[in-house]
């Protein structure tokens, strides 16, 4: 590595060629300002367009201000941060953004996580300097997701992360000059367009210009009614996440303390989408179980490898660029959906609960699990089986508006039947999670032994694609993994070139899984938040004295009762679904 040596603000340092200014100052205690640019360490997401200016400094024997994002360290370079030239030019440049950028701050979905409002607090702006014409965007509000173009910055974090991280190709900047905005092909709405609701262009705005669509109001109405009965159920990654909203270190298990708040708020009963997930993987399980069968026992067409089908933007992602791809998937619903149709059509009449009087919530990492609720085949009679999806985030603000503490509050527990799970369960929030859940009961499915370490260690990790191999009664089953939409394409790619064989493949469209989902607290540019969830994840998982989802007795008595076993017709009827070719607009 080349070691060069440089001045920052009449400090000498020594640093590695090929890094930026913004780092080298950085790497010593100096903060250089900036809005577009954005690093996620120890993942593949960085924004260094040097599109707003924010950070430009002086560099000796340079004319021009430099951008510190994008401008690489040279020997005996001399920089300045903190000039009054350097001050003047930040100051302008944010006060030409707010002098284009609406006022309504007080409103805005992004008062006090704003980027654009911080930094000119930081700047000591007080008064709009520059006055003149603004901006005027149509507003789109699609299931999982609104775009407020007024607010943009086009600091263009959401076109990288769409197209270049996710590679889904649905944001793009259109215009130049005071016409310039980020917006989709043809300015579709989002949901006509290859938009696979991921909500990763949420996590990285900087300003309130993307955000997730709001059904607290219709909650509040629906909890205050009382001809209805209102339940809901919480996914795994969302109790690792919540307490960062309430002052909790990351990866903070807050579960107790969460089902206490949520019974609080008035929900009649607290479930939990694991109890849903143990439920996914009995159908998962033998649909791999049933195709490993045939395809050793010489059948040609049965189709490997067998792709989990666990999160909604992977699904739609498939839709869109793989329609070859599509018999591979996994059947099975999602655990949201999966506990919807057994809740509405199952549990509701055990309870003796019209269909129509039974609203079913879920809070979910996820923004697509949002769109998923409305897709039309998880309804009946136009009446869905789960009526809204809120998003961790938007549960936290719900309970600070009912002025409620997670730190000051006693812990409860979820219901049952529908709020017990096991610890494969739980691993559902994780990269890898879903696939190590399923091979712990394929194990003992096929082998007929008890399975004593069910400690799949070799499909954990962070990595954005993995490959493993497990070996079961002699058989050697190629697994692969991938998080974050543009690993799964490059994965499938290998897949379809022949490049790669598989039995089985779990794809999650988030980087970490569900724990990075675009729903959950903010943590862009910390990645060893995502490390604390998985983590959390993982030891939950361990606390558990039941860790295999064939083995949770409520399950198991849902089979009894109504559903006979997986696979059969109760089972197709009630938790499977079906894939549809999408046109790639």
């Amino acid at each position: 590595m080349n070691i060069i040596k440089l001045t920052i603000d009449g400090q000498e340092i020594e640093s590695a060629k090929g890094v930026t200014i913004l780092a080298a100052a950085k790497s010593i205690g100096i903060k250089i300002p900036s809005l577009c640019y954005m690093k996620m360490s120890d993942i593949d997401f960085k924004n260094d367009c040097a599109s707003c200016r924010v950070c430009v400094v002086e560099v000796e024997g340079r004319r021009n201000l430099a951008p510190a994002c994008s401008t690489w360290v040279a020997e005996n370079m001399v920089v300045f941060t903190n000039t009054a030239r350097v001050i003047k030019s930040r100051k302008t440049i944010v006060e030409l953004l707010l002098s284009d950028h609406p006022k309504d701050c007080l409103i805005c979905v992004k008062n006090g996580e704003c980027e654009l409002q911080t930094l000119a607090q930081n700047l000591g702006i007080r008064k709009i300097k520059y006055q003149g014409r603004e901006s005027k965007y149509r507003k789109e509000v699609s299931p999982s997701i609104v775009r407020d173009s007024d607010k943009c910055i086009m600091c263009k974090r959401c076109e990288n992360m769409c197209t270049n991280i996710q590679t889904v190709g649905a944001l793009s900047a259109i215009h130049r000059g005071f016409e310039a905005a980020v917006a989709t092909s043809f300015e579709q709405n989002l949901e006509t367009t290859v938009c696979t609701n991921c909500g990763q262009c949420v996590a990285v705005c900087p300003v309130g210009a993307l955000y997730e669509t709001d059904y607290t109001e219709e909650l509040i109405r629906d909890i205050a009614d009382p001809k209805k009965t209102v339940v809901v159920q919480v996914a795994p990654a969302v109790r690792v996440a919540l307490g960062e909203e309430f002052g909790y270190l990351p990866g903070t298990d807050v579960t107790g303390e969460m089902v206490a708040s949520l019974k609080k708020i008035g929900f009649d009963k607290v479930f939990d989408t694991n109890f849903a997930a143990d439920l996914t993987i009995m159908e998962e399980a033998s649909e791999l179980k049933e195709r490993l069968e045939k395809f050793l026992d010489g059948d040609k067409n049965v189709k490997l490898p067998l792709i989990t089908s666990c999160c909604p933007s992977w699904v739609k992602f498939c839709e869109h660029n793989y329609h070859d791809m599509l018999e591979h998937l996994s059947s099975a619903k999602s655990p949201q959906q999966m506990f919807g149709a057994v809740a509405k059509n199952i549990w509701a009449k055990e309870m003796k609960i019209k269909r129509k009087d039974l609203i079913v919530v879920s809070i979910m990492p996820c923004l697509a699990k949002k769109y998923e609720a409305a897709r039309e085949e998880f309804s009946f009679e136009g009446n869905p089986d789960v009526d809204y999806s809120i998003s961790t985030r938007q549960l936290a603000s719900l309970l600070k508006q009912s002025n409620i503490d997670l730190k000051n509050i006693e812990k409860e527990k979820f219901d049952n039947p529908l709020g017990y799970s096991t610890g494969a369960g739980d691993i559902f929030g994780r990269t890898g999670g879903v696939m190590e859940a399923a091979l712990r009961t394929v194990h003992e499915w096929i082998t007929g032994e008890e399975l004593e370490n069910v400690d799949f260690g070799v499909l954990r990790g962070l990595h954005g694609i993995r490959t493993a191999t497990v070996e079961i009664k002699g058989i050697k089953l190629r697994i692969g993994i991938a998080h974050g939409l543009g690993s799964a394409r490059a994965l499938i790619e290998r897949i379809r070139s022949g490049e790669e064989q598989f039995h089985a493949v779990e794809i999650m469209a988030c980087k970490g899984g569900c724990i990075g989902g675009g729903g959950q607290p903010y943590h862009q540019g910390k990645f060893r938040v995502i490390k604390e969830r998985q983590h959390t994840i993982q030891a939950i998982d361990e606390g558990k004295s039941i860790r295999k989802s064939h083995c949770n007795p409520y399950v198991t008595e849902l089979y009894e009762k109504h559903l006979v076993k997986p696979l059969s017709n109760g089972a197709h009827y009630y938790l499977h679904t079906r894939y549809e070719a999408k046109k790639n607009i």
